[in-house]
């Protein structure tokens, strides 16, 4: 299966959009609060630092990141802010991902065919 090649300036503009959120995902405990909004939904801070072994004050803290890279965004409801993922930032870095995927799919390909030869 042979996937598109993206132009250069493509490529150099997706990486630009998505360095931002792969800095912020490259800390573990930003990382683990995706985690568990990806498969709680949203969730209040006191939700989201229950069981952990950080307090309301680090998880706010990494969850201002997430906002400030696009990956999360707050609302209120009473007295709580409700944080959630946004999905758009997170496909473009999926699909930033995929592209250095096939990139080095075709690359690992060209390689056995040359050593096969």
């Amino acid at each position: 299966m042979s996937a598109r090649r993206p132009s250069r300036g493509a490529t150099k503009r997706g990486l630009q959009r998505t360095a931002p959120i792969f800095a912020a995902l490259g800390d573990e405990t930003r990382l683990r609060l995706v985690a568990r909004l990806s498969s709680g939904g949203p969730m209040s801070i006191a939700r989201l630092t229950a069981g952990a072994s950080v307090t309301r004050q680090a998880v706010t803290k990494h969850l201002h990141v997430l906002a400030d890279a696009g990956v999360a965004c707050s609302s209120r409801i009473g007295r709580e802010s409700v944080w959630e993922l946004e999905r758009q930032p997170i496909e473009a870095a999926r699909h930033c991902l995929e592209g250095i995927s096939a990139r080095w799919d075709a690359a690992l390909d060209r390689l056995k065919k040359f050593v096969e030869r």
